[in-house]
């Protein structure tokens, strides 16, 4: 028996039972069968137990290491920690499938790869490109090193690069598609600029999907629908990397409001694309979710200085407590009710337009802005 077959298989057939593995990219799933995930794992792996992330080696646990490498299709293995936090990662297999697919990649296509991480999607990448026609920037090179000794022991040609994926990779320019592993908030033109006219980019957005972006015939700017769901690490340096959490947030002093709340939690807790629309109205926003014996509790936080807790009661009622400068339920309040007066689009409803100078977000087409911001630089994130 192959190694880890059993747990392969398990994987597999959740993903089929989903419907996950994507007709239009049969490539996808022979890539994956072939370079499988825990090839291109660390033998120590970081899972959560609820209060901190506690190391699983392979040497010493084997399954439970082949557990965390094929826990699910929508569960990441956190392949690296610094001060406490999750800094890299084996992205779950059913994103990469997902975002494989919604490249479009086809045999002799350049690729840009930002973000190398474990090696895994580089080889992938390369599997159906073509030896030699995948570049990968890594800004860890510690992880760059580890993830080229991975690519050669499966023989995948790919090129590792230590650098700013920010700014792409102009020496390996023009590409046919770019892939970004990790997510921004905004998309960096020099991703564009490095992009053939007619080219395709897939980037996670904001931590909770991704979009693929066509570029133009001109080649002044880039644009596409959202492509589906998914939590990302945002990428190093930017708002949001190692930011600080509920708790920190929250500190230790009562609350300076509070009120009743009316609304249904189990719609914030259940319907992703409400989470999606409060994501692009507010994109600072940090929403987790809880239930106990009385009900759903939710907490918000916007990584500085104010936080909003909702708590509920044996008697159904929902109280919300508030500490900061900004009222979070307020403002949560108001995205909602947005997201219901536009008869609650979802996240495939949702495209994206970059620019040189900008980056807006719109809703069932680019006449029907939602949110707008303008690019830091021309090659920033």
């Amino acid at each position: 028996m192959a190694e880890f077959e059993r747990e392969r298989e398990r994987l597999a057939d959740t993903m089929d039972k989903r419907g996950a593995w994507p007709a239009r990219s049969p490539w996808i799933r022979e890539a994956v069968d072939t370079l499988p995930r825990h090839a291109f794992a660390p033998d120590r792996l970081w899972r959560w137990d609820g209060g901190a992330y506690t190391p699983v080696d392979r040497a010493t646990d084997a399954e439970q290491w082949a557990d965390e490498v094929y826990a699910d299709p929508d569960a990441a293995a956190v392949t690296q920690i610094g001060d406490g936090v999750a800094t890299s990662s084996l992205s779950s297999q059913g994103v990469v499938v997902d975002m494989l697919d919604s490249l479009l990649l086809e045999p002799g296509h350049a690729v840009l790869e930002l973000g190398a991480g474990t090696g895994w999607n580089a080889a992938l990448l390369a599997r159906r490109a073509a030896p030699g026609r995948v570049v990968s920037v890594e800004v860890d090179a510690e992880l760059a090193d580890r993830a080229r000794a991975r690519l050669a022991a499966v023989g995948a040609a790919v090129d590792v690069e230590v650098g700013d994926g920010t700014k792409g990779w102009p020496a390996g320019a023009a590409y046919d598609r770019v892939i970004a592993t990790y997510a921004v908030e905004r998309v960096p033109w020099a991703w564009v600029e490095q992009t053939r006219p007619g080219g395709r980019i897939v980037t996670p957005w904001g931590r909770l999907g991704h979009v693929a972006l066509t570029v133009a015939a001109d080649g002044r700017s880039a644009s596409g629908w959202m492509q589906g769901l998914g939590q990302f690490m945002p990428a190093r340096g930017v708002p949001g990397y190692a930011e600080s959490g509920y708790a920190a947030v929250r500190g230790r002093e009562p609350a300076t409001r509070q009120r009743e709340f009316t609304r249904d939690l189990t719609v914030l807790r259940d319907d992703t694309h409400l989470l999606f629309a409060l994501r692009v109205a507010l994109p600072d926003l940090r929403v987790s979710s809880a239930t106990d014996a009385d009900g759903v509790n939710a907490w918000l936080h916007d990584g500085r200085s104010s936080w909003a807790a909702f708590s509920v009661h044996d008697t159904g009622r929902t109280t919300a407590y508030e500490g900061g400068p900004r009222s979070l339920t307020d403002e949560l309040e108001l995205a909602w009710d947005q997201w219901l007066a536009a008869d609650r689009p979802d996240v495939y409803d949702h495209g994206m337009t970059v620019t040189a100078t900008e980056q807006f977000v719109w809703v069932h087409g680019p006449d029907r802005v939602v949110r707008g911001q303008a690019t830091a630089s021309r090659c920033g994130a």
